[in-house]
């Protein structure tokens, strides 16, 4: 059997150069031409390239392609491919039968002098699949972590040489996701948004794109909107105050949306927070998204459907500590207050030290980051097993261990833990479990531990394995 082998940037570039078939232009902005030099270098670009350009001036660039507040940001990217796509076709009339157009943009912001920025950069494809056919988009954001300006900018030729092949000759999507970082490392490039459009990829569902770029380790963590649409965590949630409530909400119940309610009561009266800035979070780690180490797409997008028609931005993540989910929010909103809603239970496990035995501060330094300047801790009631009394955090030093006392008082004093005491505990047996057995087994009854929009969306779509209950006419 011929073993497969990955073709090289190079050979890709030389590909794409002998395809007559094919035919665009490229507009890089921000780390020379770096996408374009690739396409030269490889040999026959005159079958490639109509057009190579870089409006670097932020005057040239806004004469050409409008003002924009920001040049590093996503509409700056459309803004690029919007005016450079139809000049293709108007320009080059005697190819549009026979040519598959493609407009390449990118806008980036590489290491700076001072080592004193996050690199990163909005790259975009408009191509066709055949000639005459209507365009279709595909639109990524990536994070460059190479320590070198140089190096960055040799890594992200390699991307747009990746993308162009990808979306010229592959047509799956989830093969064009998996293709991006071919001969480069992950620790080099991170994809944190994918998203492809249009007529051809209808069929394709960007939350499910989401996931797998976490899944198959492309980022730590992506994100969607309440309507679906895939968002770039660092735009979407720089400098805003953030509640975050972690769970597989599968489904959500009654409690959930009493657990964000309520600590949404608390944290908009905080003092240091902006409510116009409020976002709020719900977030499913891989941990919470598989069963027996395989994640189920149906099911994952089940919740998402019901967590979106609750209004909800979600946040998928490969942080399965607290901490780490805290520190990685910490360095996106930049000083402004996070709220972390979690149940007693939970924060048990946030005190055991065993959690933390393979970091070198231990404890200490895993509650540094999670406890961090502007992070504050909503605890969640508990009822006690075969009593009416509450877990709250008013029993909860009693089952510390003796080192950790004085910590947990620490905590308590400075404000960094509290609870959520109008907690609704008449629902506090609803477990989210029983309600999905519930439902797959067609039991009557489970509308009741579910939000009426919820139980709607379970029933319209048929979620969860629901099937509607067959009437007998006698």
């Amino acid at each position: 059997m011929q073993e497969f082998r990955k073709l090289t940037t190079q050979e890709k570039a030389l590909r794409i150069n002998l395809s007559r078939e094919v035919y665009g232009s490229f507009a890089e902005i921000g780390a020379g031409q770096e996408v374009a030099a690739n396409f030269f270098k490889a040999g026959g670009a005159s079958g490639t390239i109509a057009k190579t350009m870089s409006a670097y001036d932020m005057k040239f660039s806004d004469a050409i392609y409008g003002y924009c507040e920001r040049y590093v940001c996503e509409p700056r990217l459309m803004k690029m491919l919007e005016h450079e796509y139809p000049l293709l076709s108007e320009r080059l009339t005697h190819r549009v039968e026979s040519t598959r157009f493609f407009a390449f943009a990118n806008t980036v912001e590489i290491l700076n002098f001072d080592r004193t920025n996050q690199p990163h950069g909005w790259i975009g494809l408009r191509f066709q699949l055949k000639p005459k056919a209507e365009y279709n988009d595909c639109v990524i954001h990536v994070k460059m972590h190479d320590n070198d300006s140089l190096q960055q900018q040799y890594a992200l030729g390699i991307v747009g040489v990746n993308l162009i092949y990808a979306c010229t000759f592959f047509s799956d999507p989830e093969q064009i996701l998996m293709s991006l970082l071919d001969g480069l490392h992950g620790r080099r490039i991170e994809i944190d948004m994918f998203r492809i459009t249009g007529p051809d990829f209808k069929h394709v569902d960007n939350r499910l794109m989401a996931l797998k770029l976490v899944k198959n380790g492309l980022t730590k963590a992506a994100m969607f909107g309440p309507d679906g649409q895939v968002m770039q965590p660092s735009d979407e949630l720089y400098k805003k105050h953030l509640l975050v409530l972690r769970g597989r909400f599968r489904p959500p119940t009654h409690v959930n949306v009493d657990m964000l309610l309520a600590a949404r009561r608390k944290f908009k009266h905080e003092p240091d927070v902006e409510r116009s800035k409020i976002v709020v979070l719900t977030e499913l780690t891989l941990n919470d998204l598989s069963a027996d180490g395989a994640i189920d797409e149906t099911d994952f997008l089940h919740r998402a459907d019901i967590i979106c028609s609750l209004g909800q931005h979600v946040l998928i993540s490969n942080y399965f500590e607290y901490y780490r989910l805290v520190d990685y929010l910490s360095r996106i909103t930049r000083g402004k207050k996070i709220g972390i809603i979690m149940g007693i239970n939970a924060l048990q496990k946030v005190f055991d030290e065993k959690t933390y035995e393979n970091t070198r501060g231990g404890i200490l330094e895993c509650f540094a980051s999670l406890f961090g300047t502007n992070v504050k801790l909503y605890i969640y009631p508990a009822q006690v097993k075969n009593s009416q009394e509450l877990f709250r955090l008013s029993g909860f030093e009693a089952d510390l261990p003796a080192n950790l006392k004085s910590l947990f008082r620490y905590l308590m004093e400075n404000n960094k833990l509290e609870d959520i005491k109008d907690a609704n505990v008449k629902n506090l047996h609803i477990i989210s479990d029983n309600v999905l057995a519930m439902i797959k087994n067609g039991e009557l009854g489970w509308e009741k531990y579910v939000p009426h929009k919820v139980a709607e969306a379970i029933k319209e779509r048929g979620l969860f394995d629901h099937q509607p209950r067959q009437v007998e006419i006698t």
